[in-house]
Formats: C-alpha cells, sequence, structure tokens
C-alpha cells in the first residue's frame, strides 16, 4: 500500500483541528444528560477550550518520541501517566493510585475500578491511528496498551480498539460505514461496544430517528452505573453522528452533540475522524477559523516537559508525521502485496482496491479474536532475549495465611530457534512461602506456541508456562512484593518479575 505523503499529513492536520474543533464545541454541554438542540459555537471567537482528550495524547508523542515505538506497552505508558499527567479523577486516579501502589498494568486498570467501563481511553486514539496510518491492528494494539492502564478489562478498553482501528482505516478507505466495520472487527462481538454501534447501524437502516436512536441507545447501557460517563453509549453517540450527518462536518457534528452525555468527547473523536477520512477539504473554514490553530492544555505537569509539547496544531502534526515511518517500521506493518511493507511515495492515492480492504478487515479481526485468548488480561515484561506474560488471580489481595495463584507464560522472541535454559528463583517477603511450578524451564521448540496475531508480539515462537502459589504467613503488611528471578543460561541480562500482593 503505497500513501502520498502530502495527503497523509493533510489529514493529519485535519484529524488535530477537526479534534478541536469537536472538544471546544462540545465541552459547554458535558455531563447534560437530556436530549440537547445545539445550533453551532457558544464560546468566545478565538478561543480553543483546553480538553485532556487532546492533553493526554501530547504526553503519548513525548513517550514515542523519549522511548520509541519498540517500548510502548502498559507499564512504560504507566510510567508516564504518574510523570506528567495531573489529574485524579475517575480511572485516572483510581489507575495512578494503583500503580503508586505497585500494582501494574492492566492490573492497575482493574483492581477496585468501578469507571472502566468509562470514556477515558477512546477519546486518545488518534496519536495511535496517525502513526500508523491505514493498519488498524497497529493502532488498536497501541490503543489497547494505553487502555490497559486506566480501564483494564473493562468496556472502556473495548472502545478504545474500536475508535482506533476504525481512524486507522479512515486514512484509506473513503466510506466510512466500512471503516467503522473496521472498528467492529477490532473487539468482541459479545462487548457492549460492539453491541451498541451495532444497533445504531441498524437504526439507521431502518429510518428511526435520531432522537429515538439516541434514546434507546441510552437505556441500552443504564445498568452500567457510571450515567453519562460511560463508553459503549457514548462511542454509538459518535457513531450517531457519522451516519446521521451523512458525510456533512457540521451536521455530524451537532447530530453527535445532540445525543448529549460526554459530548467533549463525542464531538472531539467524531471532528478527529471526519479530519482523517476527508482531510482539510472536509473542514468548515468558518468553523476552524473561530478557534484557530492553538492547543491549550489543562492535564499535564508544567514542568521543563511540558513547556517542549507543541503549542498548536501544526506543530503537532509535524511531529507525528516525523514518527510515522518507525512506528510503521517497528511494526513489521504488511498491508500490500507480497513484496511491499506500507510506505509513503508521491503517487496520488485515491481509494485502496476491496482486496486491500479484505485484508485490512482480516487484520483488524485477529484484534478482536486475541481479546478473548487474551482474558485475563497479562502483565508483560521483556528483556532482549525473551519475555514473559504474568497473571495473579483471582486478586492481589492477601490476608494472613491466604494464597494467590501467579500463571507465567514465557516467550523466545530474539532467536526462536535457540533454546535456553531458564531457571526460576523467588524473593519473598518475611514468613511467605510459594508452592507448585519449576525451578526451571527449557524454552525451545518442543513447546512451540502459535497465533495468529503477530501484532501482540506472538507469533510461531516457543514458549513454556508455569503456575505457582504463593502463600503468607501469619502477618502481612500493606504491601508485598514478591520477586521472581529468571535467569537464562550463557546470557548476562537478568529478569525481575515483581508480583504485588496487597493486605
Amino acid at each position: 500500500m503505497i500513501l502520498n505523503h502530502n495527503e497523509y499529513v493533510d489529514k493529519v492536520r485535519a484529524c488535530w483541528i477537526g479534534k478541536n474543533i469537536g472538544g471546544t464545541m462540545g465541552t459547554p454541554y458535558e455531563g447534560t444528560h437530556e436530549y440537547l438542540d445545539v445550533k453551532g459555537f457558544v464560546t468566545k471567537k478565538g478561543e480553543v477550550l483546553p480538553n485532556d482528550d487532546l492533553d493526554l495524547q501530547l504526553v503519548w508523542l513525548h513517550a514515542l518520541e523519549k522511548i520509541g515505538p519498540y517500548n510502548i506497552s502498559a507499564a512504560t505508558l504507566g510510567e508516564f501517566w504518574i510523570s506528567y499527567i495531573t489529574p485524579h479523577w475517575n480511572e485516572y486516579g483510581l489507575g495512578k493510585n494503583n500503580m503508586k501502589r505497585g500494582l501494574l498494568p492492566p492490573l492497575a486498570g482493574d483492581y477496585q475500578n468501578h469507571w472502566n467501563n468509562s470514556n477515558g481511553a477512546w477519546i486518545r486514539t488518534e496519536i495511535w491511528a496517525c502513526t500508523t496510518p491505514g493498519c488498524p491492528a497497529a493502532a488498536a494494539k497501541y490503543a489497547i496498551e494505553d487502555a490497559k492502564v486506566d480501564h483494564g478489562a473493562g468496556e472502556g478498553t473495548f472502545a478504545a480498539a474500536f475508535v482506533a482501528a476504525m481512524q486507522s482505516a479512515a486514512f484509506v478507505i473513503k466510506d466510512i460505514r466500512r471503516c467503522i466495520e473496521v472498528g467492529l472487527a477490532s473487539v468482541p462481538e459479545s462487548c457492549r461496544v460492539a453491541k451498541s454501534v451495532k444497533y445504531v447501524i441498524e437504526a439507521y437502516d431502518k429510518g428511526v430517528s435520531h432522537r429515538e436512536c439516541r434514546d434507546n441507545v441510552q437505556q441500552m447501557n443504564a445498568d452500567l452505573g457510571n450515567g453519562w460517563f460511560e463508553a459503549p453509549s457514548n462511542v454509538a453517540y459518535t457513531v450517531i453522528g457519522l451516519l446521521y450527518g451523512e458525510g456533512d462536518f457540521k451536521k455530524s457534528m451537532i447530530a453527535a452533540i445532540n445525543c448529549g452525555d460526554d459530548t467533549d468527547c463525542t464531538a472531539a473523536t467524531l471532528g478527529a475522524t471526519l479530519g482523517i477520512l476527508n482531510g482539510m477539504a472536509g473542514i468548515p473554514q468558518d468553523w476552524m477559523e473561530y478557534i484557530g490553530d492553538d492547543i491549550i492544555t489543562i492535564s499535564i505537569a508544567k514542568g521543563n516537559r511540558a513547556r517542549n509539547l507543541p503549542n498548536n496544531c501544526k506543530e503537532l502534526t509535524e511531529r507525528v508525521v516525523a514518527l510515522a515511518p518507525s512506528v510503521i517500521f517497528a511494526n513489521r506493518i504488511y498491508t500490500g502485496t507480497e513484496s511491499n511493507y506500507t510506505k509513503f511515495d508521491d503517487v496520488k492515492l485515491t481509494e485502496v482496491s476491496e482486496g486491500d480492504v479484505d485484508r485490512i478487515m482480516e487484520m483488524a479481526r485477529y484484534v478482536g479474536e486475541q481479546f478473548e485468548t487474551l482474558k485475563p488480561y497479562m502483565t508483560r515484561f521483556e528483556n532482549v532475549c525473551f519475555a514473559a506474560d504474568v497473571t495473579v488471580s483471582p486478586t492481589p489481595d492477601i490476608t494472613p495465611g491466604g494464597e494467590v495463584k501467579v500463571g507465567i507464560r514465557f516467550q523466545n522472541i530474539l532467536q526462536e530457534n535457540n533454546p535456553y535454559n531458564l531457571t526460576l528463583r523467588w524473593l519473598l517477603p518475611e514468613g511467605f512461602t510459594v508452592e507448585g511450578g519449576r525451578r526451571a524451564l527449557i524454552l525451545d521448540e518442543q513447546n512451540a506456541h502459535t497465533s495468529k496475531c503477530r501484532y501482540w508480539g506472538w507469533g510461531d515462537f516457543p514458549t513454556a508456562s508455569v503456575e505457582f502459589v504463593i502463600k503468607a504467613g501469619d502477618k502481612v503488611e500493606a504491601v508485598n512484593r514478591a520477586v521472581l528471578e529468571v535467569v537464562a543460561e550463557g546470557r548476562p541480562n537478568i529478569m525481575y518479575i515483581p508480583v504485588t500482593l496487597l493486605g
């Protein structure tokens, strides 16, 4: 697949302009649970409102620039959360608090978090879509890692995968319906996000009114308990805008905002998606001039790093565009003929073929399938030679005399044909013991595990699994940290896997 460079840059710029337009127009109505009758801007001309939807993505830009696309994971993004992102509301605060206690994502996003079905993750997907244009599986992969920090295995994570995949597809697929289908392929059919979006599509096709469609979606998810701040309905409101707006930017924006609830998020995501789909030509000139090009932040720590982040959409576009080739290369993204990877060229891209769309859909479907096989979510650790995915069950809670199960799956990621002899040794809190498992493992071809989705880092690589039971003694502390030391024979790098248990 060949992407025209100038066309790509134009779409990225329109993405951020559309994001700012929607965030500014929708913010005054945020949290309004009733149906609205919005006509346009009610804010002061020449003023763009701050919005965490965009703020957080400036931190992810910094993460990509500082540690590179190979190292982006829930664990590394969690460190950037604690360092640079100031809000403590809802899932933001719970995720950060859990990490500060020693829990790593995705456990940090799941543990005692009644906000994990909410909106905080799918509103910050554009950075992933814009750095993986036309490659929805990779965009969804990054968005999932991002979402796991504060949403764990909740609907908020499904929502992030859906939106990121839809937006990535919009770079090369001109039909918004097909882009929505790509998003749906990226999530399990059984999740609330998928069911809510599918209902909107069916309602639109049957001629159900905008108001009735919105009311029905709201009722479908009323039991989630977060009122106006839950992901399945609000993602569906964005899709209502995309479909009922029938391609017109202004009509679509107002249709999404009139649904109410988290209006800054639905409008900002809609604006960004249509910006990617249609480029700057699709952004209304009068609305663009109304807010200007500035980015106003509200959620970033004002230290030296914040002063180096982009202050306007033009600079943000330039820095995102500069990153895209390295992100594409890092993910070994293949979307075209057998000999070509995605690349940028001067050839004019009009529209991909139906065969290309099928391949894009197939990649997205891999992600949706992997959601099911990866539950419960695993925390991933890597050194140069091998990786380990760790689960703690049933919860990280431990009582005197109590126990938890720790499951670990090791994977050979450097030389798949070269076996590793792994020696395992637990370092435990005083009074704790460990049972089960083994003290040594062989990571070789005899244990090869095949996964259909290489975008998760899994392929035909040797793996080995082991399960331990950690038992507490008569006394436990508020925070109890066990550490598994993993040594590969003949290799100098040692892996240490922390397992934090809460008393």
